[in-house]
């Protein structure tokens, strides 16, 4: 269980919810998601989980002032998730005040992150649906030992 942190790091030291000591070694760049699975070493599979964290959910009363948040937000290098007629985001109270000025209504939940990969990104899951699982095949999780 990874917050989105986490989930995008390359090289990280984890422990699975079995309280086993695991270390992920991921091609730079790879985005684990929720649902993902991984291959280990010794032939198990574990699946990612992505854990709730603290986030803006964020709504417009219009189309227009929903793009207009996603612009500036967007401007700023801010992960986002996208969603049918909202947006959400890490917290952030200087963001929440910035939408607020725009005229978004942000309000805190604790869910899932899964923001866009980005339009450079060398690996996106779009192609499959959020309940469908992935195998990663390459190094994956492995046990590690002292």
């Amino acid at each position: 269980m990874l917050p989105f942190e986490l989930r995008q790091k390359s090289r990280l030291r984890t422990r699975l919810e079995s309280g086993e000591d695991a270390w992920l070694a991921l091609p730079r760049g790879e985005i684990l998601r929720g649902c993902d699975l991984l291959l280990a070493s010794d032939g198990r599979i574990v699946e990612v989980i992505a854990k709730p964290e603290q986030l803006l959910h964020v709504e417009c009363d219009t189309p227009q002032a929903l793009a207009r948040a996603a612009y500036h937000l967007g401007n700023r290098h801010v992960p986002v998730q996208v969603g049918e007629g909202w947006l959400r985001l890490g917290f952030d109270h200087v963001l929440r005040q910035m939408l607020a000025g725009l005229g978004a209504r942000a309000t805190v939940i604790e869910a899932p992150f899964e923001p866009e990969a980005g339009a450079y990104a060398g690996h996106t899951h779009r192609e499959r649906q959020s309940t469908q699982a992935r195998i990663h095949e390459y190094g994956g999780v492995r046990q590690v030992t002292e």
